[in-house]
């Protein structure tokens, strides 16, 4: 089925360090982009992420520290990254949870203001979980009826999280096919930073996600608690959320 879009649609995938969103890195970045009119345009990038790439990461995406040596670091295009992906929305499998958190934290380590925050996103793997819990090459197999040749290649995978996207629109009638209705089924919950660890309650209000104030308001807590504001600051938690945090403690001092 071929996409409704509103704005011009972003498959991508990344190949990183490991799993850590705060302290990981990019090694291989691969997009799809497909135009309003259906148009699609590609690009596979290695990129420098300035540490080893471990090698437990290695057997994964089968990319080496020689072959990224030469190989730009984020910061030298993330500019050109950040226009190539400006006015459009964001699809990917585990993208929420993992691709779009750690794609905030470079964009910001290398001092580049893109707000991701206004864009829909779309999480194919939360659509096939919700449908068939299975894995990306299995989704493949299931919704398109092929093998899945080059798994955990990030230009296989771009390709084939948009082909699995196409077929769960033909599979499911009752699968709406609108960005912001696909972005809001996907969604795991409504986060106010990427990683997950701030999430906005039925009130619209920010709370904590994660440890002893998890469920309370977020301004609430830094008044009764005001050390906790500096030990999150200073803790291994996403730039992204810092930003989030600071931005609620501004906030509320202005109130």
């Amino acid at each position: 089925m071929k996409l409704n879009l509103r704005n011009p649609l972003i498959f991508f995938d990344l190949e990183t360090t490991g799993i850590n969103v705060a302290s990981d890195r990019i090694v291989e970045l691969s997009y799809l982009k497909v135009d309003l009119n259906g148009n699609e345009t590609s690009k596979t990038m290695l990129i420098n992420p300035g540490m080893p790439i471990p090698p437990q990461a290695t057997e994964v995406h089968c990319i080496k520290d020689e072959d990224v040596r030469d190989a730009p670091a984020f910061h030298e295009i993330a500019r050109n990254l950040a226009r190539d992906f400006e006015g459009c929305d964001l699809a990917g499998y585990n993208s929420n949870k993992f691709d779009i958190p750690l794609l905030a934290e470079e964009f910001l380590r290398a001092g580049v203001d893109i707000d991701l925050k206004r864009r829909k996103f779309i999480d194919v793997q939360v659509i096939f979980m919700k449908m068939e819990p299975r894995t990306l090459s299995a989704a493949y197999k299931f919704y398109c009826d092929r093998e899945l040749e080059g798994a955990h290649g990030a230009k296989a995978d771009t390709r084939a999280t948009y082909e699995v996207l196409q077929s769960q629109l033909d599979r499911y009638p009752n699968l709406e096919n609108d960005v912001p209705k696909l972005a809001e089924f996907s969604a795991h919950s409504r986060y106010a930073d990427f990683a997950g660890r701030i999430i906005y309650n039925d009130n619209d209000v920010e709370v904590f996600n994660f440890g002893k104030y998890k469920g309370i308001p977020v301004e609430e807590v830094l008044n009764r608690d005001p050390g906790y504001y500096g030990w999150m600051m200073n803790g291994d938690f996403p730039l992204y959320t810092k930003k989030v945090l600071t931005n609620i403690k501004l906030r509320s001092m202005k109130a």
